[in-house]
This record gives C-alpha cells, structure tokens and sequence, in this order.
C-alpha cells in the first residue's frame, strides 16, 4: 500500500513539474512587433536585439515586421491586454492612444533641432514624470527610446521655400494631424488632404503644389519627377521606442532586464546609423534631379510659429514643456 502511494505521489509530481515547466518555457518567448519592412532599419534593428538577448539569456525573441500584428494603435491594445510582450514603434504613436497626450508634443513642427535634440529631450529630467505619468494612465511601459528615423521635409513645383514668408500660399498636400494644420495654415500655406496613392498625380497635375513627406518617399516615389525642389526642413522628427507589456516587463530578472534594455540600446544605434546612410543616399540621388536646398532660414519659421500652440501648453502636456525642449 505503501509503495502505491509512494508512486502514485511522484507521478503526481512529475505532471505538476511537466506543467509549470511548459508555462515557464511559453513564457519566455517575447514577441516584438513593428510596422516596418524587412529591409527597414528598424527591422534590421529588432533582428539585432534579438540576436543580442537570445545570445546572453535564455529568453527567445520572435520579430514580426511589416504590421504582422496590426497597427501601432492595434499593438498597444495588445500590449495592454498581455497578448503582446513588446513593440517597437515611433514616439510620435503613443499620443494616439488614451492617457499618452501628453506625446503630441513629439510631433509639434519644427520644435525638434537633430535627432540628438529630440533624444537629449525625450531622456531629459523634466521628461520623466511625462513618461511616468503616460506609463500609468495606459499601461504601457517605455523600455528604450532610441533610433533615428527619417524626419519629414518639404518638395515643391515652381517655387523655392527658404524662409517662413516662402510658404504664404502654398497649397501644400500634409497629413490630417491638428498640429500639421496649424503649422501650415500659420505660414500662410493651404494644407490639402490627398490619398497617398494618388499624390504623384495630383503633384503633376498641381491640384497641390507641395508635399512634406520627406527626402526617401520624395526618391522612393518618383515624386522628383513632378517637383522642382526639394527643402531639408526636417520638420517633424520620430524616434523608434521599445515599447512593454509591464507585467511580462515585471516577470524578467533584473540581469535579463539589463540585457533588454543595453540589447534596445544596440538596436537603436545600428538603427540611427543605417538611417543616416538611407538620407545620405536618397540627398545624393535627389541632387541629380531637382534643386535641394540644404539651408532654409528655419529660425524664421519658429519665429512665425510662435504661440501657435499655447492653448496645448498646460493642457495636453504640462505647462512650460515646449520652452524647456526648445531652450535644450
């Protein structure tokens, strides 16, 4: 009877033991979403997080690029419920969602100098109660930001912009953000709506004058074709983020979460460094094509900016942040 019992409790054992060691192996996969294709680097930067956690922990990590699993706003749910680890996505994102407003401030035109300026500002001290406060209110943990993005810019038909009082009637093709508009409309330019996909018609046929998508769509797109200049405004910049789920966040060791943070790190470099050489590549071939214009009075331009988005200072961030980044 004895012996009965003895065996029956090791068998026991050995399924709670087979159980518990299966949900700790499914809990050590982090899967990592993104937007981006498998030749963007911020793809070949999640590839090299991945490489370095899986090289110096017993973590796995599986990338999905190219919207695999949704978009931005999509992850974040995801990220909120636990059915997503992490997600590595543009600063300017977060403010899409409920509780993380306060981010509009990443996308305000021409507030930002460099990536440098943006980064120095996004890890500055007056930031941090930002990101605790967004971190709360979602549920979203930002592990890392870090990783240059190609920054938006302006081409245009027939005309050179170098300096605010350039804009003043521009019809000019931008995205439908409220801090876009009132950029634009400020200058004096006429912002316009145009699906994306038929944008190089409308550039050829002048239903709009300008658009602001920046140097690589300007090449990647032919828009060269049907535009005469091209304006290194560098207007809104973007920072690719780590994003986390806190829970899964608060069930790694404090060394794996070392290794997370330094291998985010790492990624962000490599990711900075082949945007760089995309903008380099995407100057050079632009300036076989059209005018480029390095050097817009861009000072003239924040000057005739100034308090467009006073009422926002106070309210969608706190109060004095936008002079605090700009002073930096």
């Amino acid at each position: 009877m004895q012996r009965v019992v003895f065996v029956c409790v090791v068998l026991l054992l050995a399924v709670a033991t087979a159980g518990f060691g299966a949900g700790a192996a499914e809990d050590e996969v982090i899967r990592i979403g993104h937007i981006r294709d498998t030749n963007h680097p911020t793809h070949l930067g999640a590839l090299r997080f991945q490489e370095i956690v899986e090289a110096e922990t017993d973590l796995e990590v599986s990338v999905f690029p190219d919207s695999q699993l949704g978009d931005p706003q999509e992850m974040f749910a995801q990220l909120q419920t636990g059915d997503l680890e992490m997600v590595y996505g543009g600063i300017n994102t977060f403010a899409w969602i409920d509780g993380a407003e306060a981010f509009e401030i990443t996308a305000i035109p021409f507030l930002y100098r460099d990536y440098e300026h943006m980064r120095e500002a996004m890890h500055a001290d007056f930031f941090q109660p930002v990101i605790e406060e967004a971190e709360e209110e979602t549920g979203i943990r930002i592990v890392a930001i870090t990783g240059d993005t190609a920054p938006r810019g302006l081409s245009t038909r027939d005309r050179e912009v170098r300096s605010a009082e350039d804009f003043e009637g521009l019809t000019v093709r931008t995205a439908a953000a409220d801090s876009v508009l009132r950029a634009m409309e400020a200058l004096g330019a006429i912002p316009e709506q145009v699906p994306y996909d038929e944008l190089y018609v409308a550039l050829q046929t002048g239903v709009v004058d300008a658009q602001e998508n920046g140097v690589i769509a300007t090449m990647t797109d032919s828009f060269y074709e049907v535009q005469d200049y091209y304006i290194q405004t560098d207007y809104i910049r973007d920072i690719e983020t780590f994003y986390a789920n806190p829970g899964f966040w608060d069930g790694l060791s404090e060394d794996e979460r070392s290794v997370v943070e330094d291998a985010a790190e790492e990624a962000g470099e490599l990711v900075t460094e082949l945007t760089q050489r995309e903008l380099s590549a995407a100057y050079e071939y632009l300036e076989d094509h059209l005018t480029v214009i390095r050097d817009p009075d861009i000072e003239s331009i924040q000057d005739a900016l100034d308090g467009v988005y006073d009422d926002w200072d106070g309210d969608l961030w706190p109060e004095g942040l936008l002079d605090k980044i700009s002073d930096l």
